[in-house]
């Protein structure tokens, strides 16, 4: 008897969204998901290569066709907020919509690309399928990562999809991002003698001013206009409600157009908080991807959804593609607005409209 449930991908992707849903998968927990999903793609699909790394997924044509098509989506979801199973609700204020953890992000891009490999018989590029295990959580863990240090032959391609929920609309690129911790330090003091004491807080009071103040950049590339940002997003210190605190933190956080790298966004961020004496330390940075959208193969996407593509102002896993050098978008159904949240819910026709999209892109010549 199988220890998993059985996924029909022939079925409507609406139906195999629900029926994806209705597995549990939380970060780190993907193994029935992923049994799930490799058992019916050894069975419902024909002329893929298919294995299996740790809780992901990968399955490939090579049919010599002239260009590669990565259609990329993660298994794992955010805790499970009593919204599994799922729900289907018809007549809601929205329309036709299926609630239930991941149905934004991303099991119904999963069970869309799940349904075009077994049902599309004569595509125009060969095919590479990556499903893939804890996007959720620290980078550290992140299964595509590990497919790159131990399978890089399996990410190569022309273009790379990534599922992540973009409301039917291409996102491409994404925008890079960096944390900097900022540390203060003074005198400890009774605050009845303040003056005996030197605050840390209070040290943050011109940095605080001009990240009030930061005028952020609009950058146009390749049509996607990126805006930056940059805030604090936390800030920590204080010893008692009668001591002068001699130690203080704040974190802030810079969301970067993709055509700054790494390097040149910390710089900037140094060029912020220049003449304030304080601690710098970079706690987190992942670069930003450049769209793309000039390569044939992404131009052509575009065509197929009728010219409809934007920014992506979020961090997502195209940024490991464009690393690679290979063009890569993001392209679900699903409000990004509405990932990770409790009420988490999908319009199906958003679903029916990127699965005949993809389909008319992978088998137009």
């Amino acid at each position: 008897m199988s220890s998993h449930p059985a996924l029909d991908l022939h079925a409507d992707p609406i139906d195999l969204t629900a029926a994806l849903v209705d597995i549990p998968s939380v970060s780190q927990d993907e193994s029935i998901i992923a049994d799930a999903v490799e058992a019916a793609l050894r069975a419902q699909t024909t002329g893929f290569e298919i294995v299996r790394s740790g809780n992901a997924v990968l399955a490939r044509t090579d049919r010599g066709l002239p260009s590669r098509v990565m259609l990329a989506g993660h298994l794992d979801t955010v805790p499970i907020a009593d919204n599994v199973p799922s729900t289907r609700e018809r007549d809601s204020a929205e329309g036709d919509v299926i609630h239930g953890c991941g149905t934004v992000d991303m099991k119904s891009g999963d069970a869309v690309f799940l349904h075009l490999a077994a049902t599309i018989d004569d595509p125009a590029h060969d095919l590479t399928l990556v499903f893939y295990d804890c996007e959720e959580i620290a980078a550290s863990y992140n299964g595509l990562g590990r497919i790159e240090r131990e399978m890089p032959e399996w990410l190569q391609a022309d273009v790379a999809i990534l599922g992540e929920p973009t409301g039917g609309f291409i996102e491409a690129g994404c925008q890079g991002t960096l944390r900097i911790r900022l540390s203060a330090s003074g005198t400890r003091a009774h605050s009845a003698r303040s003056w005996l004491g030197d605050n840390a807080i209070h040290k943050f009071g011109a940095v605080l001013n001009r990240l009030a103040s930061y005028q952020a950049r609009e950058v146009d590339i390749d049509g996607c206009v990126y805006r930056e940002g940059l805030q604090a997003v936390r800030i920590s210190g204080g010893v008692a409600g009668n001591v002068v605190p001699d130690a203080a933190e704040l974190d802030v956080n810079f969301r970067f157009a993709p055509d700054r790298s790494v390097d040149q966004a910390i710089e900037h961020v140094r060029e912020v908080v220049e003449g304030v004496d304080l601690g710098f330390e970079v706690t987190d940075a992942s670069a930003g991807a450049l769209p793309g959208l000039g390569a044939p193969a992404a131009a052509a996407l575009i065509d197929a959804a009728g010219g409809q593509f934007r920014a992506k102002y979020g961090w997502t896993d195209v940024s490991r593609f464009s690393a690679l050098g290979i063009p890569a978008v993001n392209y679900g159904p699903g409000d990004p607005n509405l990932a990770h949240k409790r009420d988490e819910r999908v319009p199906v026709e958003q679903i029916t409209h990127v699965a005949t999209v993809l389909r008319s892109y992978l088998t137009s010549r």
